[in-house]
């Protein structure tokens, strides 16, 4: 355990950079031991997800979100070859493409990061009016110790924009920091959703920037005894699971160099220097999203997928920056309503 120890006080001081003002130390070691001590990922549920049939259900549904995007887009719908319903055919052409091989089982000891609000609103459209890469994300939770899915849990998601700021907080590491004081009531790229039988929560996002002293990536957290206000909204803080969702640095690099995220003033900070990301790999978790592009181009859109694996019997308490109050978010459309 010494060398262990080492290595999470090193992360931490590297993580300083990324998080000022915060010690990650005690969290860093917590989170290192809890995933040398537990399964982290979910390579030993693969034959109950298929037998059960999870598996099988994973892969029809992203063709069917690929399709219906593309149809969104005025696109060719993708088809099998035979035009079969058989399983076998579609098997064949599609099951190696939407079929999940990563996976993480999400540690309670996470840090939650500076940039967590409670409060937000339960809806699948988090855009609102940010500009960027449209994504679809496909994000399912299985219990790591029945490797059955976690059924009816809220689950938070919440990200950068195309230029590396989160809506919501006033930090200096924030993107634009202090400069724009209005942001603090700014709701967009963040929501809520519950899981369904399969364990599947679904998003409309964007592919998010970057901020200074952490690699891209998306935030998520599944709360086990969450209800919704009357207001449509979830504030629970006392019991979570948390972790990260990352990107092929390829995929990165593509992005990067368009429009808006190419406006993007802070450094871009590389998958391989991210020390959060490096000690999931390091412990044998993979938490970066399969993707597809809905069309030829990375403006057509991306779907992007990932499964996570919960020990129930791990949980932690989580400090929101901020704790949200009032009602829907004022840019949340009637469509978007009738999501929830």
């Amino acid at each position: 355990m010494h060398t262990f120890s080492l290595l999470s006080l090193i992360l931490a001081c590297r993580l300083a950079a990324g998080h000022p003002g915060e010690d990650h130390a005690a969290e860093l070691k917590a989170r290192g031991e809890f995933l040398q001590n537990h399964v982290t990922n979910l390579d030993h549920c693969a034959q109950e997800l298929e037998a059960s049939g999870v598996m099988k259900r994973g892969i029809q549904r992203r063709l069917h979100m690929v399709n219906r995007l593309r149809e969104k887009r005025g696109l060719e719908p993708q088809r099998d070859d035979k035009q079969s319903r058989d399983w076998g055919a579609m098997e064949a052409s599609h099951a190696s493409l939407f079929k999940t091989t990563a996976s993480c089982v999400l540690a309670p000891e996470e840090m939650v990061g500076p940039y967590y609000v409670a409060g937000e609103s339960v809806r699948s459209n988090i855009v609102e009016t940010q500009q960027g890469i449209p994504m679809e994300i496909d994000v399912q939770f299985i219990d790591a110790t029945t490797c059955r899915p976690v059924e009816g849990k809220y689950v938070d998601v919440w990200q950068a924009n195309s230029t590396g700021v989160y809506g919501g907080v006033i930090n200096r590491e924030n993107g634009n920091g202090p400069a724009d004081p209005n942001n603090l009531k700014k709701t967009f790229l963040r929501g809520v959703q519950k899981t369904d039988n399969d364990g599947v929560v679904k998003f409309s996002t964007l592919f998010p920037g970057h901020y200074a002293g952490r690699t891209i990536h998306i935030h998520v957290m599944l709360h086990p005894n969450a209800r919704p206000y009357p207001n449509g909204t979830i504030i629970d803080t006392t019991a979570a699971y948390v972790g990260q969702m990352y990107f092929d640095q390829d995929l990165i690099y593509s992005v990067e160099n368009l429009h808006p995220y190419a406006q993007n003033p802070n450094p871009l900070t590389l998958n391989d220097q991210d020390f959060i990301l490096r000690q999931d790999l390091w412990q044998g978790g993979n938490p970066y999203m399969q993707y597809k592009m809905i069309g030829n181009r990375l403006e057509d859109g991306i779907l992007a997928w990932l499964s996570y694996g919960i020990n129930p019997a791990k949980r932690s308490r989580v400090t929101p920056v901020a704790t949200r109050k009032g009602n829907l978010p004022r840019e949340t459309t009637d469509m978007q309503r009738n999501e929830m």
